[in-house]
């Protein structure tokens, strides 16, 4: 492991040279790829250095308990190393997670879409439910989020609701929610008490810079309206509201959060770029899903995820298997235990794939 561990570190302060180029700094796509490999080597070496002291001090004492004639010497160098060699095992399998390839997208920021499905009002409701829950996530993780479009349930909650996230490894972390979330409770509409069972997608997409995909404007159809809901003084008299139509793929999305015409269209431009690269990215992923079990790192969209039972106060994770009955809390935001097993379980299956030497 040392080995490799060393080659690592060559490749950290090779990067670091290329870095301190004004070559490289003249090509920002060339750049920000760099950084972003010195920032997860950096991580690396850290604990490369560690390893090297603890790996250091076990041959040291190994050295004392053969040659050392002082028992008492002999025996505090022996407990030495046993602690050294507990360090060992413990940075080791730490290590071995940390060089398992990484997706190059997982450190990206995210962009997040609600919306709510089968169900009717009490879907609406369930997303909104959603929302508060990876809104209460976020603010426990530090991380920004803006929201950048949403339809409201007609009855409370969310029709749709589309949310910028900026935080370290967002896409990284949030990537395992895409698919289909149910939900199976009394809705408030119901009189007689019996359980509905309705159900909220989640589409989680790394947020693309220009470097990253080009998006040819020719390609794109740009259409202005009045904004709707409330809002400030130019609600309903300029036309701020923009929607974007690719013209190759159909597809549509629409912006109306910013104040200005201008402010809609470079976000709106952000969503559609980050919109179209995930197509290339899903048919990238699936390669890798025909060859793995689990469908934790692609999150198939279209598939059942998760339930969340409110009359037995449950969330189950169906992709791992993990029931847990703390229901309040997870709605209130504590989801990192079922983000680390679905981690867990992809990293499992990438040391079984034989990922790592």
């Amino acid at each position: 492991m040392l080995d490799k561990l060393e080659a690592i570190k060559q490749r950290w302060q090779n990067v670091e040279s290329e870095l301190s180029n004004p070559e490289v700094t003249k090509d920002m796509k060339r750049y920000a790829q760099l950084n972003r490999e010195y920032k997860e080597l950096g991580k690396v070496v850290d604990e490369y250095h560690i390893y090297y002291n603890v790996m250091s001090n076990i041959e040291t004492n190994k050295e004392i308990l053969a040659n050392e004639k002082d028992e008492d010497f002999k025996e505090m160098a022996k407990a030495e190393l046993e602690e050294l060699l507990l360090q060992q095992e413990a940075l080791e399998s730490k290590i071995r997670l940390m060089l398992i390839p990484k997706d190059p997208e997982d450190s990206k920021n995210a962009i997040l879409e609600i919306r709510g499905g089968t169900g009717g009002d009490e879907a609406a409701l369930f997303a909104g439910d959603l929302f508060r829950m990876y809104t209460r996530f976020f603010e426990k993780k530090g991380w920004q989020y803006n929201i950048a479009d949403v339809t409201e349930g007609t009855a409370g909650g969310y029709k749709e609701v589309i949310i910028e996230v900026n935080g370290e490894d967002a896409y990284g972390l949030l990537k395992y929610e895409s698919g289909v979330h149910r939900v199976q409770r009394v809705p408030d509409t119901e009189t007689q008490g019996r359980v509905h069972t309705s159900a909220a997608s989640i589409a989680v997409l790394p947020e693309v810079e220009e470097v990253d995909f080009y998006l040819n404007p020719a390609d794109v159809e740009l259409q202005t309206s009045r904004s709707g809901g409330a809002g400030g003084q130019n609600v309903n008299k300029v036309e701020t509201k923009v929607q974007l139509t690719h013209k190759p793929t159909g597809m549509v999305v629409v912006c109306q959060i910013e104040r200005s015409q201008l402010g809609n269209r470079l976000r709106a431009m952000e969503m559609l770029r980050s919109k179209l690269y995930d197509i290339e990215l899903q048919k990238h992923n699936g390669d890798i899903a025909a060859k793995r079990k689990t469908m934790v790192s692609t999150g198939d969209r279209s598939a059942k995820i998760r339930t969340y039972n409110y009359p037995q106060g449950r969330v189950t994770e169906h992709r791992v298997g993990l029931t847990l009955y703390n229901l309040p809390a997870i709605m209130d935001g504590d989801i990192q235990e079922i983000i680390e097993a679905l981690q867990f379980a992809e990293n499992a299956e990438k040391l079984k794939e034989g990922s790592i030497a």
